[in-house]
């Protein structure tokens, strides 16, 4: 299973850079969610952006309940919505793709950090900053199940068709020691640019070409447990033009709770992480 990506068709921007962000909140067309706890959130923020914590989200993550809590964050069916974090923007990408499975069209990662944004000196609020007042609109609830992976379509679509990637995006240490059988390891810290949570196009093409992930394939990302790294890899793939991406959200965890096979790699003594 290997090819090139070059030849895929222009992909669709999954991150906003920091100056587009700071123009939409001045233009008031935005709403930026900030995915860190809730005590870091009052410390310091970008300003207007309102709070989804990570855990809050993941206590119930049903796509009726996300939808109340969008509508309750001012995110209606058609609202421009950046999610951002101070986590690689891992946290980030699990709570966009939530957005996402529940039909949710137009939302982006801010491809830099919060530590980043702060690193800038750009604009903040700080704890004597009130916080922004929102008001509550109405967000429908449509799944796309085109986008999830469960353990039953993995390993259908593993045992089904040559053509599917299944991409571990552990620390290659987990990997070796345990994974599911027929993935590959894309640990999510070779996804990073220089100054960006994603590479640029290009260069994350390259990446995922020199890991036999070309221009057919259709990849599952899983990680760890809840999503967040494989989440991160799910938005690389898009970033990369591979539209016919999976997240298998529940990840190992999930797998081996079930006792599905695993795989290990102990004897694995040389690993290129840059792949270039």
């Amino acid at each position: 299973m290997s090819g090139d990506v070059a030849g895929a068709d222009p992909a669709p921007a999954v991150t906003t850079d920091v100056d587009a962000l700071r123009g939409e909140i001045r233009d008031r067309s935005v709403v930026a969610i900030d995915a860190r706890r809730p005590e870091d959130y009052k410390r310091s923020r970008i300003p207007t952006a309102v709070n989804l914590p990570l855990a809050d989200l993941l206590s119930d993550d049903g796509p009726d309940r996300v939808a109340k809590i969008a509508g309750s964050l001012g995110i209606g069916d058609e609202t421009r919505v950046v999610v951002y974090d101070d986590s690689f923007g891992a946290l980030a990408s699990r709570i966009a793709w939530t957005l996402e499975y529940i039909g949710h069209a137009d939302v982006t990662l801010l491809g830099a950090t919060y530590a980043q944004w702060r690193s800038m000196e750009l604009e903040t609020d700080d704890a004597t900053a009130p916080l922004p007042s929102v008001t509550p609109r109405e967000h429908s609830s449509n799944p796309n199940p085109g986008i999830l992976a469960t353990h039953e379509y993995l390993e259908k679509a593993v045992a089904d068709r040559d053509n599917v990637v299944l991409v571990d995006n552990r620390e290659r240490l987990n990997f070796l020691e345990q994974h599911i059988p027929g993935a590959i390891s894309l640990p999510y810290r070779t996804l990073a640019g220089p100054d960006s949570i994603l590479r640029g196009r290009e260069d994350m093409r390259r990446l995922l070409a020199n890991r036999g992930i070309g221009e057919g394939s259709e990849v599952i990302t899983y990680c760890g447990s809840v999503g967040t790294l494989s989440g991160l890899a799910y938005y690389a793939m898009k970033s990369a033009g591979l539209p016919n991406t999976r997240l298998y959200v529940r990840s190992f965890k999930e797998w081996k709770g079930l006792q599905k096979p695993t795989a290990s790699q102990a004897d694995a003594n040389y690993w290129d992480l840059s792949a270039e």
